[in-house]
């Protein structure tokens, strides 16, 4: 369940395709992150209280220091990781999107599923200024960016 503008949005359960690559890249970021940064699949984050906006990305890069925070609150998150297929671009490319920057959440990844080929990630880094957010990256089937740390993932491998 996810609250947009104060409404209750019932989520779609996920494949076990998409639950598995959630936890594998979870688990690799987890890692990478260090000590100072956890990562963790489907954990809620309470954008904004007034409408209550409550999401559930597919995975959350957050502060070590907010482990036993509930829902956490975009200061306390680095990076969104959200998995989209046909029938969530929509809200991969545009919607959510739009609600995490204006949260000022500083880094967004979206994957693009395919049954075709290797899923493609697209990372992204916010702008502050201009508030969007600016290409990082884009890597088919095997990720390796910089930002927000150093991190490859093997998305074939999940």
């Amino acid at each position: 369940m996810e609250v947009t503008d104060g409404r209750a949005i019932p989520a779609v359960a996920a494949s076990t395709r998409r639950r598995r690559l959630a936890r594998f890249i979870a688990n690799a970021l987890d890692t990478a992150g260090g000590q100072r940064w956890n990562a963790d699949v489907a954990v809620e984050i309470r954008l904004q209280d007034a409408p209550l906006t409550i999401r559930r990305p597919d995975v959350v890069v957050y502060s070590a220091d907010a482990v036993d925070v509930s829902p956490l609150r975009p200061e306390h998150v680095l990076c969104i990781v959200e998995l989209v297929s046909r029938s969530s671009l929509t809200t991969g490319r545009i919607v959510g999107v739009q609600r995490y920057v204006r949260a000022g959440i500083s880094h967004y990844w979206r994957i693009e599923l395919s049954a075709a080929g290797p899923p493609i990630a697209c990372a992204y880094s916010l702008d502050r200024v201009d508030q969007v957010y600016r290409e990082d990256a884009i890597c088919a089937g095997i990720v390796h960016v910089t930002e927000p740390f150093p991190v490859t993932i093997d998305l074939t491998q999940a």
